[in-house]
């Protein structure tokens, strides 16, 4: 991974900007609505920007770059010149006083770059292939686009509004994660079109008690992780611990939730330990074991078990 996604509060943050072309109206587009303090430097602007500078949504330099403008209160630089000189010297002057930069459409002289957005209000999703291939990234927006539904906002804002009331309700985090997994796989909550179909049926969840009972749930590898069924994936979003012998492939536990415990285990002694651990925590458990494998039988004869070969 050669860059490490981050999403940067700029509200209320100084940010600079050198050119005033159309490559610099979608930055700065970006940057304003993000919240930021945009200060641009062109000796001219296109029309978009000179909106914005009368609106009074950013600042303009009327003047050509130099380096006395480069000041350590920005927090991030773009340089969307069309003067690749012109840009690697903004590129120096900003790394000698510790800023940020992106010069765009050179990925060299990057310190960070941004990826393609889809928004559904306060839903983001970034994709990005590190500059490699922009082409693909589109196509994976594209086929996102598609597949998420579009009340994603509608929820999101929802769930920031109960923060208060749901503490109150169950005051552990176990039991609000819980809670909201039970909520956001309900099919009228899947369905919902405004507000009060969500208050209505928030009202009738939080009235019911949020078990807290484990499980145990075996997964077979193999070489394709794409083989994987979707309900497989749907528990390994679920668990809170997995288990996996040293020959499991990265692939599949990197799909398991981030905040999950990850547990290697090297003999049946060892899982045998580690599963009783769980059990008496009333954990929900996966379990990653070689497909066709029948090296663990007697450990799983009580649990679920999901073969890839019902994926195919």
């Amino acid at each position: 991974m050669q860059y490490f996604p981050l999403f940067l509060d700029l509200k209320g943050k100084a940010v600079l900007v050198v050119g005033g072309g159309e490559v610099a109206s979608r930055k700065v587009d970006s940057l304003v609505r993000a919240g930021a303090i945009v200060t641009i430097v062109s000796p001219q602007v296109e029309p978009f920007l000179q909106r914005l500078i009368d609106e009074q949504e950013c600042l303009w330099i009327q003047n050509f770059y130099s380096n006395e403008l480069m000041d350590s209160k920005y927090v991030q630089v773009w340089a969307t010149t069309d003067n690749p000189d012109l840009n690697h010297q903004v590129h120096h002057d900003a790394n000698a006083r510790g800023i940020l930069v992106n010069v765009v459409d050179d990925q060299p002289y990057c310190d960070f770059i941004t990826p393609s957005m889809i928004n559904r209000g306060r839903i983001q999703l970034a994709i990005s292939s590190g500059g490699a291939s922009p082409v693909l990234v589109r196509n994976i927006r594209e086929k996102l686009e598609a597949a998420l539904p579009q009340n994603l906002s509608l929820l999101a804002d929802f769930a920031a509004s109960k923060r208060t009331d749901i503490k109150q309700a169950l005051p552990s985090v176990d039991l609000r994660r819980k809670f909201w997994e039970r909520f956001f796989a309900s099919p009228l909550v899947d369905r919902a079109k405004s507000r009060n179909e969500l208050e209505q049926q928030y009202q009738i969840m939080i009235l019911q008690d949020v078990v807290e009972q484990g499980s145990v749930t075996w997964i077979d590898f193999g070489d394709d992780v794409e083989l994987l069924p979707m309900k497989a994936l749907r528990i390994m979003q679920e668990a809170e611990v997995v288990l996996y012998p040293p020959e499991c492939p990265f692939g599949f536990i990197d799909l398991i939730r981030r905040d999950a415990e990850r547990e290697a285990f090297g003999n049946d002694g060892e899982l045998a330990r580690k599963l009783q651990t769980a059990r008496e925590q009333q954990l929900r458990v996966v379990v990653f074991v070689p497909m066709k494998s029948s090296q663990y039988n007697l450990l799983r004869q009580q649990d679920v078990h999901l073969s890839l070969a019902s994926s195919k």
